[in-house]
């Protein structure tokens, strides 16, 4: 009775592992008979005249050794052997080279035996649950998950997922606005799966370009079901990112389906990656074009494009630099990134600007927010102020009336002094225009009068 009791108790601690560790019947059966082969191997030495019955549908097991029988005064190895005498007590038509099988209480072992039992159990119950734990993570490479905030660090995160398997969130692949409290349920992708000495370590990221992707996957049906390919992510975590989508249906704006009827398709995406920016713009194969694409808002005048060394010159308007560049060359960076182009970008001033000087060259006559004032309303280099109507200026800029005079009096000085002086026949016509009559011409009329003079006295 006491050996069933142990029996029954056995299978309940198993099924117990089962239901905690989500481990299949047939796995289960499996780890069971290797974990008593192992402790046979090693109270016996071997386990091969062993057979190992698992009976799931019963929860019960049963374990029979197999002996050859021998001569009673040949017996060597009680474990391999059996007498005569003993075989016939089993099996009472057996002879001397026979094998006899006989069924083991594993009870019988004793304590030790069972408690030995017990921790192999554990060990490679764990082991399995470790590799389990790997391969399914595995297979989420780049897909997103929704987890539990179980503990908050300095440097990372422990998250908890539905099954309460462990998941790390690095301080370096969150967004830096993140913040979250214990309980709070957080969306990551699964960025990667480290697996050093078997100790499985799932990373998350939600600053990867591929949860940017995945988002849109989920908000735009369109890209789900393939008729819409997102080409290319250029993405500054938290705060601006570009996308190139590509339509494969004539009929579908890819930039409209992705931003949606008055943005309700990306507002839920710039959420979830709390208030940053994105752009969605069309792809083309047209590398200049997509250059030029890819630095909107900015307008671009010409570009110069090195296929081979990916390189491309811009060149933009005084005015459009600034827009291309963007704040702390986060434009530029991301159409570098987007592209996977280095983009430089030059001013292009027209012939006739040639001779024009930037606003920042006044900058020990004008104060630096004055300029800074002008250059937001478009106005970067001393013509472009000059050529703008006084109350435009006064309006745009808002700057007071002194203000405005005094930079338009800097500025035009500047140009007065450069004014050449005219000269030659079209300065002779002038003369003649306004009534003066040249030195030449004086000479000339001084000797006719003497002339007449002449004339006058015959």
């Amino acid at each position: 009775m006491a050996k069933k009791v142990e029996t029954i108790s056995m299978i309940d601690t198993l099924a117990e592992f089962k239901e905690l560790k989500n481990i299949d019947k047939e796995t289960m059966i499996n780890v069971l008979e290797e974990s008593f082969r192992n402790v046979i191997a090693k109270m016996f030495g071997t386990d091969e005249n062993y057979d190992v019955i698992i009976n799931p549908e019963k929860g019960d097991f049963e374990i029979w050794r197999n002996r050859k029988v021998v001569a009673d005064d040949e017996l060597e190895d009680p474990n391999l052997q059996l007498t005569l005498t003993e075989a016939r007590k089993i099996d009472a038509d057996c002879e001397v080279g026979e094998e006899v099988t006989d069924e083991v209480h594993f009870a019988d072992f004793g304590r030790r035996a069972i408690l030995n039992l017990r921790q192999t159990l554990a060990s490679k119950i764990l082991e399995l649950q470790k590799d389990n734990l790997y391969a399914k993570y595995k297979d989420k490479i780049g897909t997103i998950i929704a987890a539990d905030v179980y503990q908050v660090w300095k440097r990372e995160i422990l998250l908890l997922d539905d099954e309460g398997n462990e998941l790390l969130l690095p301080k370096s692949e969150q967004i830096p606005s993140d913040f979250y409290r214990k309980g709070e349920t957080v969306r990551a992708i699964v960025q990667r799966v480290d697996n050093v000495n078997n100790n499985p370590k799932i990373i998350l990221s939600r600053t990867d370009k591929m949860f940017l992707q995945r988002l849109f996957e989920l908000e735009v049906p369109e890209i789900n079901d393939g008729l819409i390919t997102i080409k290319a992510i250029a993405r500054i975590p938290g705060e601006r990112a570009k996308v190139a989508v590509e339509s494969y249906d004539d009929r579908i704006d890819p930039v409209g389906a992705c931003v949606g009827m008055k943005g309700s398709r990306i507002h839920g995406i710039v959420r979830e990656l709390r208030n940053e920016n994105i752009d969605v713009i069309n792809y083309t194969s047209n590398i200049s074009l997509f250059i030029q694409r890819a630095l909107s808002p900015a307008k671009i005048s010409s570009i110069r494009v090195n296929e081979e060394e990916k390189k491309a010159e811009v060149y933009l308007r005084p005015e459009e630099v600034s827009l291309a560049i963007g704040k702390g060359g986060l434009n530029i960076k991301l159409a570098c990134m987007l592209t996977d182009y280095t983009i430089d970008v030059f001013r292009d001033i027209d012939e006739a600007d040639e001779e024009d000087i930037y606003l920042d060259e006044f900058a020990d006559e004008i104060d630096g927010w004055v300029i800074d004032a002008l250059k937001n309303i478009g106005c970067y280099t001393a013509k472009n102020v000059l050529a703008t109507p006084r109350e435009e200026l006064i309006e745009r800029a808002d700057l007071e009336e002194s203000t405005v005079d005094d930079v338009l009096a800097i500025l035009a000085a500047e140009f007065e002094d450069d004014e050449p002086i005219e000269e030659g026949p079209e300065a002779e016509e002038e003369y003649e225009d306004n009534g003066e009559i040249p030195e030449d011409e004086a000479e000339n009329s001084d000797g006719s009068d003497e002339n007449n003079n002449e004339k006058e006295e015959h």
